[in-house]
C-alpha cells in the first residue's frame, strides 16, 4: 500500500561530502530534507518507488531499471566515498510495467549500465541524493527506479494514474518519490541562465501542490516550462496521478533558489483510500437508514474481484471492531467490505454497537486477504508478514499479521487457537494468507 509521497530536490551540493561550505547556502533545504526523510523513516516503508528526471529519459516510452541489484554513488561529483547498494523490488516494478501497457504507456527495463548517462553503472543522482537523506534518517527500503519521457502530459499522468493503482493493492509499505528541481533559471548567472518567467513556473508549481490542483499543473504553458529551464515538471505530473486515487495531505517544507535553481521539499500524507472511505461510508449509511448501501455503480476501481475481507475500527486506538471474512462471501470485493463495515460496527459481540456520534472519532481500516495456502511448518510463517488461520476439526481460527503486541508466531498461533478454542495439545492444519492494508 501507498503509505505516503514526496517531492526531493537533487542537488548533489546538499550532500555533506560535496557541499562543504556551500552548505551555509542551502541551510533550509538541508534542514527541510532531514524533516522530511526522518517522516518517511516513521512510517517504516519496506520499498522506495522512485520517478527520476535523471535515469533513463525516452521519446515514448517509460523506462524502468531491471537489475536485481542497484548501486550507486557520488564518484561523478568527486565523493565515491558515499555509496549505496539496494536490492530492486523487480516483482512491484514489472507489476506497474504491466498496468501501465494496459494504460497504453509502453514501458521498457533497462540495465545499469544504460541508467544514466553521467554514470554509467550507477544509479543517478536524482535517486541517490534523497536515498541519501532517507538512509540517514534509518530508512532500510528495497528501491524501485522508474525514469521519465517525452510522451504527453495526460499520458504521463495515466501513467502516474496507473502507478498509484498498484501501489494501493500492493502488501508492502511503499514511499513513492518524484526527484526533480524547479527552474534553472531564476537569477542572472544560474546553471540554465536567466528568465524572469522562472519564478513564475515555481509559484505555480508551489501554489498547485499547496493546493493539490493537479489540473493547473497539467496547463501550464509549454513556452513556460521551457523558458523556466525545468527538469521536475515530468516527475511532478506523474506523482501527482499516482496521488489521484488518494486523500493526499500536502505539506511543504521549504523552498529556495540560492544558486538560481528552485528546490521544493514537499510531502504528502496519504489519508484514507478509497477502500476505508466505502467502509465509513457504508456504516454511516446504515446508522442512517438502518439498510444496507448498495454497491457503487460502477464498483469502485480495484474492487471488482472477489476475496475474503476484513473490516477493523479503532477509536483513541483501541479497537472498537472488527469483523470479516477469510474466504470471499460475496459477488466483489467492494459488496464484502459495505457488509463487514456494518457487522464490524454493529455486530461484534465484544462492544456495543457504534452510534452515529461516534463516526467522526473512528478510524477504519479495510484488509483484503490473498486466498490461503496451507504450510507444513511454523518456519513457513512470519507473523509481520503472514496471516495465520489454525483448523481443528470444525473449529477454525484467524489472526490478521502485523499486529500491535504480536511480535512471534507462537504468540500468532496461540491466539488463533484461543480465538477458534482450540486446545494447545490438539492437533491443527495451519494455513498462511497475506494481506493488503488500506488505512
Amino acid at each position: 500500500m501507498l503509505i505516503c509521497a514526496g517531492l526531493s530536490p537533487h542537488p548533489p551540493i546538499i550532500i555533506p561530502d560535496i557541499g562543504g561550505d556551500e552548505l551555509q547556502k542551502v541551510k533550509s533545504t538541508t534542514a527541510a530534507m532531514r524533516e522530511w526523510a526522518s517522516s518517511i523513516a516513521e512510517q517504516s516503508p519496506q520499498v522506495l518507488v522512485f520517478i527520476s528526471s535523471h535515469g533513463i529519459f525516452l521519446r515514448r516510452q517509460l523506462g524502468y531499471l531491471r537489475t536485481p541489484e542497484i548501486c550507486g554513488d557520488f564518484a561523478a561529483f568527486g565523493a565515491p566515498q558515499v555509496s549505496f547498494q539496494v536490492e530492486n523490488d523487480l516483482e512491484l516494478a514489472r507489476r506497474i510495467a504491466r498496468e501501465a501497457e494496459q494504460e497504453g504507456v509502453e514501458t521498457v527495463g533497462v540495465d545499469m549500465d544504460n541508467w544514466y548517462v553521467h554514470d554509467p553503472g550507477s544509479l543517478d543522482h536524482g535517486i541517490t541524493v534523497p536515498l541519501y537523506y532517507l538512509e540517514q534518517a534509518g530508512v532500510e527500503a528495497a528501491v524501485v527506479a522508474f525514469g521519465i519521457s517525452m510522451l504527453p502530459r495526460q499520458r504521463l499522468f495515466g501513467f502516474g494514474q496507473a502507478l498509484g493503482r498498484v501501489l494501493q493493492r500492493s502488501p508492502r509499505r511503499i514511499a513513492l518519490i518524484a526527484s526533480g528541481d524547479l527552474s534553472h533559471r531564476l537569477q542572472p548567472g544560474a546553471p540554465a541562465g536567466y528568465s524572469p518567467r522562472g519564478r513564475e513556473f515555481d509559484r505555480i508549481i508551489k501554489e498547485s501542490l499547496e493546493q493539490m490542483d493537479a489540473e493547473r499543473i497539467l496547463n501550464i504553458a509549454d513556452d513556460l516550462a521551457e523558458d523556466a529551464g525545468e527538469c521536475g515538471l515530468r516527475p511532478i505530473i506523474m506523482l501527482m496521478g499516482a496521488l489521484d486515487n488518494f486523500e493526499a495531505e500536502p505539506k511543504i517544507y521549504s523552498y529556495e533558489g540560492p544558486f538560481g535553481v528552485g528546490y521544493l521539499v514537499a510531502g504528502f500524507r496519504i489519508g484514507g483510500s478509497a477502500h476505508t472511505q466505502l467502509a465509513r461510508r457504508s456504516l454511516e449509511y446504515y446508522l442512517r437508514t438502518g439498510e444496507i448501501m448498495p454497491v457503487p455503480q460502477p464498483v469502485p476501481e480495484g474492487m471488482e474481484e472477489r476475496a475474503g475481507v476484513f473490516v477493523s475500527l479503532k477509536k483513541s486506538g483501541r479497537l472498537r471492531g472488527c469483523i470479516g471474512t477469510f474466504e470471499p462471501s460475496r459477488k466483489n470485493i467492494a459488496s464484502e467490505i459495505i457488509h463487514n463495515a456494518v457487522a464490524a460496527g454493529v455486530e461484534d459481540p465484544r462492544f456495543w454497537p457504534v452510534e452515529l456520534s461516534e463516526l467522526p472519532e473512528i478510524d477504519f481500516s479495510v484488509d483484503v486477504l490473498t486466498p490461503p495456502a496451507p504450510v507444513s511448518s511454523r518456519d513457513e510463517l512470519d507473523a509481520k508478514r503472514y496471516g495465520v488461520i489454525v483448523k481443528s476439526g470444525r473449529k477454525t481460527g484467524l489472526l490478521l499479521p502485523d499486529l500491535e503486541g504480536v511480535d512471534s508466531v507462537d504468540q500468532q498461533i496461540g491466539i488463533a487457537c484461543q480465538k477458534a478454542g482450540i486446545s494447545p495439545g490438539d492437533e491443527a492444519e495451519l494455513f498462511r494468507f497475506e494481506v493488503i492494508r488500506y488505512r
